[in-house]
């Protein structure tokens, strides 16, 4: 069943229910009403014949000729009847007969007469006992019931329809702006066509829904684009490292081929040539864990939670310090809490650290600074609060002016790096890491000549907003 439908029977349902509680209610209060005028009517009409019960029995064609009710009968002392309206007698019942000798005061009783349905009362005489029966049938009171239940009846049917109708209407109505989002949707599908975007009219929860729809086809088209930039970059680097080693091991196929027919490769060119592959190995392996890891740091899955960076800071130094032994680090770390990933916080500073270590000369130390600071408005950094600030500065040859735009793009290799080890992605990791953790990253010159990489992303105040105590 289609919502439209749902919504009309839904819509349908509401009315029919409440119109069949107020019909069924009115037909009862006035069905009781009825009855007790009924009641009423026969208490007043035997009290009129109380008053003179002689007068019947006596014959006075005046009291006769009064139009009391349909039926009256007066009963002895005994309990039998002594005179009647014309017509078949009334019976004496129990109750009558109770009533008769004094036992109840009056009684109210249903009663079938010639085959029809009577609402008898019956009340002592006033004057000589016995006592007086007036009943009128049923029908004056089921007659006009029945009217009335068919006119609820067709009330209730034609509002039934009416909300029907107008539950189709408004239905339709309503959700006109589903179904273009519905047909917008679906012509993505087809289509796989992101560059389309829904018309968004009013705030109501539709528009917004709408706008919500805009927003994932701007990000799945960010995703797509992103993917293929990185597609087509990873196919143009990786073919460099496949063509050399290709290279290379063709030349050792030869080599071990000819191996019976002409002079081999000297001992220490084939040694030069194997150390050579596996140096392309490692980069190669290289490359493509960073382009894994570039490709999980896109969607990553893991959890933000509260970390100290400064603990983050001394573990990536202690790794990146085994790769590069003969690197000094100093470091002036300050208790910063933050919130955010920590395995990529980690591999963020461990790819700064080990691109310092880089470039640095051993008789020269890597600089590493964290402490948490009051921004806002300059440097990059986009609202005023805590910030975790890291510094990562080297004593190397420094980053051109030129090459500074772009030392955080994909690939992207200054021709003074284009003769080191390195896949051109650690400074994108870091970029996109800390645009992760809603922060900032800037390049520089340090004091000492070398490039200087500034990390700031937002931090936890410690208590009492005292910063002097962490910076």
């Amino acid at each position: 069943m289609s919502l439209r439908s749902r919504i009309t029977l839904i819509a349908a349902t509401a009315v029919a229910v409440t119109v069949v509680t107020v019909s069924a209610t009115v037909f009862l209060v006035v069905g009781a009403q009825l009855r007790h005028q009924l009641d009423q009517q026969l208490r007043a009409d035997a009290h009129t014949v109380a008053e003179r019960p002689a007068g019947w029995a006596g014959g006075d064609d005046h009291d006769r000729d009064r139009d009391i009710g349909p039926m009256v009968q007066l009963l002895d002392s005994a309990g039998r009847p002594v005179r009647r309206t014309d017509g078949t007698a009334l019976p004496a019942t129990s109750g009558a007969l109770a009533v008769v000798h004094g036992e109840r005061d009056s009684a109210y009783e249903t009663v079938r007469v010639a085959g029809e349905e009577y609402r008898m009362f019956t009340r002592p005489a006033e004057h000589g006992g016995g006592a007086v029966q007036v009943a009128e049938r049923t029908e004056s009171v089921e007659e006009p019931l029945r009217r009335i239940g068919l006119v609820l009846l067709a009330v209730s049917v034609g509002g039934i329809a009416v909300a029907a109708m107008s539950g189709f209407v408004v239905a339709r109505t309503g959700l006109a702006p589903v179904h273009r989002l519905t047909r917008a949707v679906e012509h993505v599908a087809i289509t796989n066509d992101l560059q389309g975007r829904i018309m968004v009219e009013g705030r109501d929860e539709v528009s917004r829904l709408a706008e919500a729809f805009n927003g994932m086809l701007a990000a799945l088209q960010a995703s797509r684009t992103a993917q293929r930039l990185l597609v087509e970059d990873a196919g143009h680097e990786l073919r460099t490292p496949l063509t050399s080693l290709r290279a290379n091991i063709e030349l050792l196929i030869r080599v071990e081929e000819q191996a019976g027919v002409g002079p081999g490769l000297p001992a220490a060119d084939r040694a030069a040539l194997l150390r050579d592959l596996n140096t392309q190995t490692g980069e190669l392996a290289h490359l493509v864990a960073e382009l894994v890891e570039l490709a999980r740091h896109e969607d990553s899955a893991e959890p933000v939670e509260p970390v100290l960076l400064g603990d983050l800071v001394d573990q990536a130094r202690q790794r990146i310090g085994r790769r590069w032994p003969a690197v000094t680090f100093e470091t002036d770390l300050a208790p910063v809490p933050v919130e955010g990933r920590p395995s990529a916080l980690e591999r963020m500073i461990a790819n700064l650290l080990d691109n310092a270590a880089k470039w640095s000369p051993p008789s020269a130390p890597v600089r590493v600074r964290l402490r948490l600071a009051q921004v806002g408005g300059d440097g990059g950094v986009p609202a005023s609060g805590p910030w975790a600030e890291l510094t990562v500065a080297d004593a190397g040859p420094g980053i051109d002016e030129a090459d500074l735009p772009r030392v955080f793009e994909r690939f992207y290799r200054a021709a003074a790096a284009r003769a080191m080890p390195g896949s051109g992605l650690g400074l994108a990791i870091v970029a996109q890491t800390v645009e992760l953790h809603h922060g900032t990253v800037t390049a520089g010159r340090s004091e000492a000549g070398g490039a200087l990489f500034t990390v700031r992303v937002p931090a936890v105040a410690p208590e009492g907003g005292n910063l002097s105590s962490c910076s």
